[in-house]
């Protein structure tokens, strides 16, 4: 007989694909959540299905005795809330049990970010490289490509090199990017984006023109690959090597931190924090406030620079 917390893990599984768009990451993170709270609900002898709130603080609590970071009991809390949630919908449930959870105490650890100057070292680098017509100018034409939208639209990785290859058609300069629940939002180009971009069509149509058996790929950036574009490993190792290369830390470096350097240059330079949401794809503005700080930093310039009493203090140092 199949475990019934097993069979109502599957269904939850299947609503959150089905009605909610969830990815496929995310589902296998739900499901190993579950898992582990199933394992930790049978050692007490407890059903999945029957749990009580004091029984997935109990959950908690172990997780904190393992080091557990207050991030990781936290995404196993969202988790199960989302679950109990689902069986209360379900009518599985009278209750839900996380109701009453108060999420784990985290810190707001500030995101790793770059320096408008490291940027633009690592841009003039692959710009060089890919003007370079020696062999294997393709690879890095596409890196710059790769480059210039990553920090032009802020997108996340795995949405950069899943891109269909029709953008090499539009016009324009903006950018449709398919996101998490596929939701689709617009974002704009900038003109080295657009440039960068042209260089690599043109460098994929000789390189097609010139191969014995020319294939078409529905990707921008074709691999041989499972998936059959360039994984997001192999992108975020050659990015490492290219910071290396233009004399940049590449241990600071990585396609996230290209992310936050695009929200934190935007809000810097006047930016609004909903609009960021939006071009990051954030579904909630907390997500968005770990910008904050930027904010915080242009604001009090603003008053040192503007504010009247402001400029009597530093008349009277």
């Amino acid at each position: 007989m199949r475990d019934l917390g097993r069979v109502h893990v599957e269904s939850f599984l299947e609503m959150m694909s089905a009605e909610r768009g969830a990815a496929e990451n995310t589902l296998q993170s739900y499901e190993r959540d579950l898992d582990d709270l199933h394992s930790f609900l049978n050692g007490r002898s407890v059903r999945l299905t029957e749990a009580a709130s004091a029984d997935l603080t109990a959950y908690l609590s172990s997780l904190a005795g393992q080091g557990f970071k207050p991030s990781s009991q936290a995404r196993r809390l969202a988790s199960m809330r989302q679950f109990y949630k689902f069986l209360y919908a379900e009518g599985l449930r009278t209750d839900d049990p996380t109701g009453v959870l108060d999420s784990p105490k985290k810190g707001r650890p500030l995101p790793k970010t770059m320096g408008v100057e490291d940027v633009t070292r690592l841009l003039t680098q692959a710009e060089h490289e890919a003007g370079d017509p020696v062999a294997g100018q393709l690879n890095r034409r596409r890196m710059l490509a790769l480059l210039e939208l990553l920090y032009a639209t802020g997108m996340r990785v795995s949405e950069l090199v899943s891109l269909p290859a029709r953008v090499l058609d539009q016009e324009g300069r903006f950018l449709i990017i398919r996101g998490k629940g596929n939701k689709e939002r617009l974002v704009p180009l900038s003109q080295s984006a657009i440039a960068a971009l042209k260089a690599y069509g043109s460098a994929m149509a000789v390189e097609n023109a010139s191969a014995k058996e020319p294939t078409e790929s529905p990707w921008l950036f074709p691999a041989a690959s499972k998936e059959g574009h360039l994984p997001r490993q192999v992108f975020a190792r050659d990015l490492k090597n290219l910071a290396i290369r233009a004399g940049l830390t590449p241990s600071m470096i990585s396609p996230h931190v290209m992310r936050h350097a695009f929200a934190s240059h935007l809000l810097a330079n006047g930016a609004d924090l909903r609009v960021v949401q939006e071009l990051l794809g954030h579904s909630d503005i907390s997500t968005t406030q770990i910008y904050t700080h930027v904010l915080e930093e242009r604001l009090q310039q603003l008053v040192q620079t503007h504010h009247p009493l402001a400029k009597q203090a530093k008349k009277h140092e």
